[in-house]
């Protein structure tokens, strides 16, 4: 009986290959429940996960076992960085939002790209210290850094007075945690504070006090500065301030990335209030400064830069951020106009306008982000001192960025619903970036 068709068609092609090769190579299988995506190696797969934006991979943990494991690994974050060292600035740059006391409530990260949200566990919590505000957050590497602060102790008497802390508490995405650091050599909030990343990381304190949001011109003011080192978890003092400075902010001018080039690195501290002087001898007011200390990194030596503007421009510095346009470029928010900051000049002069006018009795958020400045406004949120919407509203509203950028002078606007039960209150809000 002869062989159907395709059964001598296989063995004519199995004799042709038998003659071609002795020992024909097998083709390489891939098992696909070991791994992450089915028909990729581990390591392509990885890669691929490595690119999906930061503030999605919480929820494609859930996908499976392989995908959660690797997405809740440190091998992402080393991916992530890894990559970002050979192909560029791919991370995504995120804006770490704090609202309240970071004990209380959870802070949380947000991508202007993909309007997505993601929170952030609670900073380990201290039975006897309640209301932290006005402390500073600042980012190195894929780790946020939590100082400082005022905030009232249970322990302290009268209890009414707040109190500036010496904490610090770094959370480090790699591990998904809070550690707590060596605490500053000096108790402070509303301080000025800048990184410095390259060969060693270290971060830069300068004035602030014990004032508390409660109390506007309450508590005390310093002018001692400090340096931490990563590394060594150590601190340690450097020279003061010409004079007492608090509710100021810090900037590194220079290049941040090689230790080699420290002596062209500045540390610009600006604004803020010193001493305070009484209205009739009962009330109580500020002196802000309008003028900014520099410190030159490499002999540690402070020099004043003098007044940026006359009596009758304004009382005293808006919201400042620093933009890198090839060099750290200075702006400020003064109500609803942009100014920019002249170096040679030392002025502020007019850089734009944002396109819609807030009303400027709620808060308005400034930040820089990705070279590009944000300009947040709440819209439909509620009075916080009205009780009986708090349990009717569960969110803050929208929120409308925005978004100037100072290369090309054009603006863009979009808006994006806050996870908040709360009304943010950017007077008190803390916000850093970090890349991840």
């Amino acid at each position: 009986m002869p062989l159907p068709i395709f059964s001598s068609r296989l063995q004519c092609s199995s004799s042709s290959s038998s003659s071609r090769s002795s020992f024909p190579r097998p083709k390489p299988r891939i098992d696909p429940s070991l791994t992450l995506i089915p028909g990729l190696s581990n390591d392509v797969a990885r890669l691929i996960l490595s690119f999906v934006p930061y503030p999605h991979i919480s929820r494609l943990k859930s996908t499976c076992k392989s995908w959660y494991a690797f997405l809740s690994s440190k091998t992402l974050i080393s991916l992530r960085h890894g990559r970002d060292n050979r192909y560029g600035h791919n991370l995504s740059h995120l804006l770490c939002i704090f609202p309240q006391d970071p004990s209380i409530s959870p802070p949380f990260l947000f991508d202007p790209v993909t309007l997505s949200w993601r929170p952030l566990p609670l900073l380990p919590c201290n039975p006897h210290v309640y209301g932290l505000c006005n402390f500073v957050a600042v980012s190195i590497g894929p780790c946020v850094y939590v100082l400082g602060g005022s905030a009232f102790d249970t322990r302290s008497y009268p209890l009414d007075v707040p109190l500036p802390t010496s904490s610090v508490f770094r959370y480090s995405f790699a591990k998904s945690v809070w550690e707590r650091l060596s605490p500053m050599l000096s108790p402070r909030g509303s301080f000025a504070c800048a990184a410095m990343t390259g060969l060693s990381d270290r971060i830069i304190v300068a004035g602030g006090g014990s004032r508390h949001t409660l109390f506007g011109a309450a508590g005390s003011r310093m002018s001692s500065v400090e340096m931490y080192d990563v590394e060594k978890d150590e601190w340690r003092e450097m020279d003061e301030l010409p004079r007492f400075r608090a509710g100021c902010v810090g900037f590194l001018v220079g290049n941040n990335e090689d230790d080699d080039k420290e002596k062209e690195r500045e540390f610009w501290v600006m604004g803020g209030y010193g001493r305070s002087r009484t209205v009739s001898g009962i009330l109580p007011v500020d002196e802000y400064y309008k003028d900014a200390a520099v410190m030159d990194l490499s002999g540690e030596k402070w020099r004043l830069v003098g007044d940026m503007w006359g009596e009758e421009e304004r009382p005293k510095l808006g919201k400042i951020v620093a933009v890198d346009c090839g060099k750290p470029v200075f702006f400020m928010l003064d109500k609803e106009r942009i100014l920019r900051y002249e170096i040679g000049s030392n002025r502020w002069r007019r850089e734009s306008g944002v396109p819609k006018k807030a009303h400027y009795d709620k808060p308005v958020g400034f930040v820089a982000l990705n070279g590009e400045l944000h300009v947040m406004i709440l819209l439909d949120g509620y009075n916080l001192m009205d009780t009986r919407h708090t349990r009717q509203h569960r969110n803050a509203g929208s929120l409308m960025i925005h978004i100037y950028d100072p290369k090309k002078k054009t603006w863009r606007s979009v808006v994006t619903k806050p996870p908040f039960n709360h009304q943010l209150d950017f007077r008190t809000t803390v916000m850093c970036t970090i890349r991840l």
